[in-house]
């Protein structure tokens, strides 16, 4: 079978995040099950035009903004007639394939953008993507969708698509072990891009009033801006906080050193404003890390409360704060979470949920 996903980021670029880690695994999977697979992605600087990755060919043309209209007319020109099933993928905004492509097509979603236009576009860009949003659903009503939780489910039921048409397979994870162990001070760590819509001011605030105990605590910053000049503003709002001393800046690591740190921290803080998953939570858990985090969509679906993790259900810091330093006093409580993260990070594997995908396209096409 041909496979052609639609995607607006591809594994190399440099904003790639959970979404482009799990679409990779899917292809790398369904290119090891016999299939040939093509990603029609955005260009980037130092991208290379076509690209062969895992043995999926990469396509790249056009930007966040023209890679839509881009996929259209190559695939229109060139592809037309020679695929067989057309992953469509929605980040913001669809690809819009209901519209041109008449072969079998699916579409793959990790969450409703809702507020995070807000938090990620300007005006009057924000204002209209949120109004517009649910229409483009509309476009959808007969296409099968697969999404990674159950808060995406029930997010995309409400913007009309039947809960028949859609399949839930939870995304895998890749794990390098690592031999660290815990550091005998408290470390909190945020990972994950550098955006507002991923929470980190709140997580600055939050280790501020962590600070006011007086117990020796540090904060591991871990990830790259994706706006240009936002670490700058972070960094300057540790300064004025005067909490520079205990807050370091990371930057973007090898997959060995975000184990071999996960594996050192305490608690990973996870605020943000909404997740298709939480492919970290999951990760930190493999290290025996739990999650203190938002009660938002996602994220309450990859934690499970009191159990593997903590959700604060007001999105306060001050209210973050107060369940980590019950994490960070409480032993007992955090020596359970810990046991029973690692747990639950053993029912995420890649094997599975490409098999689950493969039986998904076998049974649409």
């Amino acid at each position: 079978m041909n496979i052609l996903i639609l995607n607006w980021r591809d594994i190399k670029s440099p904003l790639a995040g959970g979404a482009e880690i799990a679409t990779h695994e899917y292809a790398k999977g369904w290119v090891k099950a016999g299939h040939k697979v093509t990603q029609f992605s955005s260009s980037f600087t130092g991208g290379k035009p076509f690209e062969e990755i895992d043995g999926i060919k990469i396509i790249r043309k056009g930007n966040h903004y023209t890679v839509h209209l881009h996929a259209f007319f190559y695939y229109i020109t060139a592809l037309r007639g020679k695929i067989n099933l057309v992953v469509d993928e929605f980040h913001f905004i669809p690809f819009f394939t209901p519209l041109y492509v008449h072969t079998q097509k699916i579409g793959f979603i990790h969450e409703i953008a809702k507020e995070l236009w807000f938090e990620n576009k300007s005006f009057p860009i924000s204002i209209l993507g949120y109004f517009l949003e649910p229409f483009f659903f509309r476009f959808y009503n007969n296409v099968p969708f697969m999404t990674c939780s159950n808060s995406t489910k029930e997010e995309v039921v409400k913007l009309g698509i039947s809960s028949k048409n859609i399949t839930i397979i939870h995304n895998g994870i890749n794990i390098i072990k690592s031999v660290k162990v815990k550091e005998k001070d408290p470390i909190l760590v945020y990972l994950g891009r550098l955006t507002k819509d991923k929470g980190i001011e709140d997580a600055i605030y939050a280790f501020t009033e962590i600070q006011k105990s007086k117990i020796n605590v540090k904060f591991w910053i871990i990830g790259k801006e994706e706006e240009e000049g936002y670490q700058k503003k972070l960094e300057k709002l540790v300064e004025n906080l005067g909490i520079n001393d205990s807050v370091f800046f990371m930057g973007y690591v090898s997959e060995r050193k975000k184990f071999d740190f996960l594996k050192r921290a305490w608690v990973l803080i996870h605020p943000s404003v909404k997740e298709g998953w939480g492919l970290t939570v999951i990760e930190a858990a493999s290290q025996r890390t739990p999650t203190v985090a938002y009660d938002v969509s996602g994220l309450r679906d990859s934690i499970i409360n009191g159990k593997t993790g903590l959700l604060v259900s007001s999105r306060e810091p001050k209210a973050l704060a107060s369940k980590i330093m019950i994490l960070i006093e409480n032993k007992v409580l955090y020596n359970e979470l810990s046991k029973n993260a690692l747990i639950w990070s053993r029912e995420f594997n890649w094997d599975d949920s490409i098999s689950e995908s493969i039986a998904l396209i076998e049974r649409i096409t």
